[in-house]
This record gives C-alpha cells, sequence and structure tokens, in this order.
C-alpha cells in the first residue's frame, strides 16, 4: 500500500482558515444563489417545452428570454463563482482587497442578469456560450459582472502560490487550479480581441454570435480543468485510490495549457469572422480535451472499481461519492452524445446539458466537501446523496428525451407550438425531456436545502 501511494500521491488540498475562508464563502454564496435562480427559471423552460403544458405559457420571446437568463446564471454566474471559491482558496493572503472588489462587481453584475427578463424583457439573443437579452439592464449587468471576473483573474495571477518542481498530488492539484486561472486570462484577453474585431454594423445575433465565440471556446478549458481537480481531489475523500502519478496529470494539464496558448496563434493568424478561425478553435478545444479527461477519468473509474470491492464507504464520503459517480456518467453521456450530432436540433443541448451537468454536479460535490473545511456543518448525507442521485437521474432523463426528439429533427432553442411535434414519438420525447427537467429542477433545489441547512 505504500509503494501504491507513493506512485500514484494523495490528491488533496488544505484549506485555510483565515480571510481568505471568509472571501471563498462570499463567492460560494453567489454561486449557489444563481443555480437557485436558475433553477426557478428552469422551471418556466420545461413546461414550455412539455406537450400539453406549454399552450399556457407565453412562447416566442418569453421562452427564450428566461432561457437566455436560465442559461448565463447556471454556467456563466456559477462556474465563474465557484471558479472565484477555488481561486481564492488556492492564493496566497496579498490583495484581498482586490478580490473584495471582484465579489462585489460579480454580485451587482449577477442581480441585473437574473432581474432583467423582468425588468427590462428586450430582444433575446441566442448566441452560443453566452446568449443576450438585447437590453441596457442586461448588457450593463454582463459587463459589471465581466469586470468582476477579470479582476478574479488578475488576483489568480498576482497571488497564486507557485507549485514547485517537486509535483506531489497537492502540487499537481494546485497546478491544475493555477493553469484554469492562466486559461481564465486567456478566455478573457479572446473575448476583448474579439468585441474590438468584429464589425459593429453586422446584425445583432451575428455579431454576439461572433464576439462570445473565442472566448466562450477558451473558457471550456477552465472549467475542464477544474472539473478533473474535482475528480482526483472528490475520488481521494472518498477513499479511492486513483491510479495514474501526479506528474502524468500534470502533463495532461499541460498539454490543455497548450491548447488554451495557441488560441493565440489563431487570432494572430486569421480574421474573427473567418471559418478558418471557427474551426480551428473548434479543433483545439476538441484534441486539448481529448487528450486529457478521458485519461483521468478512465484511471477515476478503474479506482472506482477497485473502491467498490473493498469494505462500506464512510458515511460522511458518501455525498462525495454519490457526486463523484454522477459526474462521470453523465459527462461521459453528454460527450458521447456529441459525436451523434447532425445538423441543429435537440441533440445539441442533449450533448451540452450532459457534459455542462458533469460539472456543475463535481462543483457540488466539492462544494459538499468544502462546507466543514470553512466553518460550516458537514451536509447532511443521506440528503446530500439523494440529491446527486435526483439531479442526475432527471438530467439523464431529460437528454434521453432530448437525444430521442433530435432524431425525430425537432428544433433547438424553441417551445410550445414552434416545436412542431408531429407524431406520437416526438411528443414521448419531449414529454419525457419535460418529466426530466423537473425531477432535476426538484435536484439542484435539493443542493440549495443541503448547503443552506450545513
Amino acid at each position: 500500500h505504500l509503494a501504491v501511494d507513493i506512485a500514484f500521491g494523495h490528491y488533496a488540498l488544505a484549506v485555510p482558515r483565515d480571510a481568505r475562508a471568509r472571501l471563498a464563502i462570499g463567492w460560494l454564496a453567489l454561486g449557489v444563489s444563481a443555480l437557485a435562480a436558475s433553477g426557478l427559471l428552469a422551471v418556466f423552460l420545461a413546461l414550455a417545452r412539455t406537450p400539453g403544458v406549454n399552450r399556457f405559457l407565453p412562447a416566442g420571446d418569453f421562452f427564450r428570454t428566461v432561457l437566455v437568463a436560465h442559461v448565463d446564471l447556471s454556467v456563466l454566474v456559477w462556474f465563474v463563482s465557484f471558479a472565484g471559491a477555488v481561486f481564492t482558496l488556492n492564493s496566497t493572503t496579498r490583495a484581498l482587497a482586490l478580490g473584495r472588489a471582484a465579489l462585489a462587481l460579480a454580485v451587482l453584475g449577477a442581480v441585473a442578469i437574473a432581474v432583467a427578463p423582468f425588468l427590462d424583457p428586450a430582444a433575446p439573443i441566442m448566441a452560443n456560450y453566452i446568449p443576450v437579452i438585447d437590453g441596457p439592464v442586461f448588457k450593463g449587468g454582463l459587463l459589471v459582472f465581466a469586470a468582476g471576473a477579470t479582476l478574479l483573474v488578475a488576483r489568480g495571477l498576482f497571488a497564486s502560490p507557485l507549485v514547485g518542481v517537486r509535483l506531489d498530488g497537492a502540487g499537481t492539484l494546485r497546478f491544475g487550479v493555477n493553469a484554469a486561472i492562466v486559461a481564465g486570462a486567456v478566455a478573457l484577453i479572446a473575448f476583448a480581441w474579439s468585441l474590438l474585431a468584429v464589425p459593429r454594423d453586422l446584425e445583432a445575433r451575428a455579431y454576439f454570435e461572433l464576439a462570445f465565440w473565442g472566448g466562450g471556446h477558451v473558457l471550456q478549458f477552465a472549467w475542464t480543468l477544474l472539473l478533473l481537480v474535482a475528480w482526483l481531489l472528490l475520488a481521494d475523500a472518498s477513499g479511492v485510490r486513483v491510479p495514474i502519478s501526479p506528474r502524468v496529470v500534470a502533463l495532461l494539464f499541460g498539454i490543455q495549457l497548450v491548447a488554451v496558448f495557441a488560441t493565440t496563434l489563431v487570432y494572430l493568424a486569421y480574421d474573427v469572422t473567418s471559418v478558418e478561425h471557427h474551426r480551428l478553435q473548434t479543433w483545439l478545444m476538441r484534441i486539448g480535451g481529448a487528450l486529457a479527461i478521458p485519461v483521468v477519468a478512465a484511471a477515476v473509474a478503474l479506482g472506482l472499481a477497485r473502491r467498490a470491492r473493498g469494505g462500506p464507504v464512510p458515511v460522511q464520503a458518501r455525498p462525495l461519492l454519490a457526486a463523484l459517480v454522477v459526474s462521470l456518467a453523465l459527462f461521459g453521456t453528454g460527450g458521447m452524445i456529441g459525436f451523434l450530432i447532425e445538423g441543429s436540433n435537440v441533440k445539441i443541448p442533449a450533448h451540452y446539458h450532459g457534459s455542462i451537468v458533469g460539472v456543475t454536479i463535481a462543483l457540488m460535490g466539492l462544494t459538499y466537501w468544502l462546507l466543514p473545511r470553512l466553518g460550516a456543518a458537514a451536509p447532511r448525507a443521506k440528503l446530500a446523496v439523494w440529491q446527486s442521485v435526483l439531479y442526475g437521474a432527471g438530467q439523464v432523463m431529460h437528454i434521453s428525451g432530448l437525444l430521442w426528439s433530435g432524431g425525430y429533427g425537432v428544433q433547438r432553442k424553441v417551445a410550445g407550438g414552434e416545436q412542431v411535434l408531429r407524431t406520437t414519438s416526438e411528443i414521448a420525447g419531449m414529454g419525457l425531456m419535460g418529466a426530466g427537467g423537473l425531477i432535476a429542477v426538484i435536484g439542484g433545489v435539493l443542493f440549495v436545502v443541503v448547503v443552506a441547512i450545513a
């Protein structure tokens, strides 16, 4: 056993209990609040797509406006907020005032994004990565939130400790977090570059699609780096020995970083409006992810299989193990669905719901791990396990219904009569999607409850 531990290492991190912990709690509170708000909006989305129910709800812009706020809260605000907590805990005590200013701006921006559909229901623009409501409240909130994210990343670059040459499990995880900070910095540069380069006279949909494409692609590297860190940490905390050495993991993180830095070459070589720019950005994301994620996932899965033959899992480790297993399953499902996409139909949201929710559940599990280390109580084990199971099962139903309906050509980003459901199979598929969506919302609400109790 000692030889195994030396070869593979323990993937654990120390959590400070000073001003950094208090700042991290603020970021976590923002992220959980964003998930709660997006869950409320998701109820309307699921109902608007569910046959028989959707005729009682407004269609068209109502669905799309709510969809914009839901996506930005559940992906952009939640992921950036959780990254804020991790970046803060990984940092030294330098420039904490900058971190507090970043959090304050992020809170103001997130509130504006959440209330924009009700205070300023302007035209929704369904751009990829960051959809937009084309009104001053939403765009002002997005700008303020981006300023907060910029300060967060700037402090991360300035205040993150050096990893050192001799990499153990903890050092490798810190390297992964530092790599995510670098990916965030390159993503912000890409966003700024695109906003300056894209012609302002383009139609709004085309403008925001081009403006957010490059930075959105790079941002996925930051999220997947945090996902891999979460998988390794949750596995170790659950008593799972992951059969992969820290140096190999660091190499995989480095491959992701190479793909991140290569983005600057794409920007230098091709105009942001060119087909080549889009194609190479997509290629970099596929190559960077394909080389790192499956290797770590396979190692964690092998460790889980070996752990299943061991003794019972300690009670407080069960929520972490449940989140890990569900995250692996959903992320893998989303990845496989990606190979089945043809055309613009609901197979696309089936793909990214699996992948995004896979990341989300891993971060939820990491939240359960962090709570007692930040001075809260440990999460109630049985309730937390049920949360992961419900959330995961609902999402499996949700994406299965989307995949099923996508095979019949049901279009994405539409609801109600716009879906043009003609056959019993199409109606059944979207009905399964709606039922799964509502179960997933219950699982999401349960996460907020578990965190609030703790």
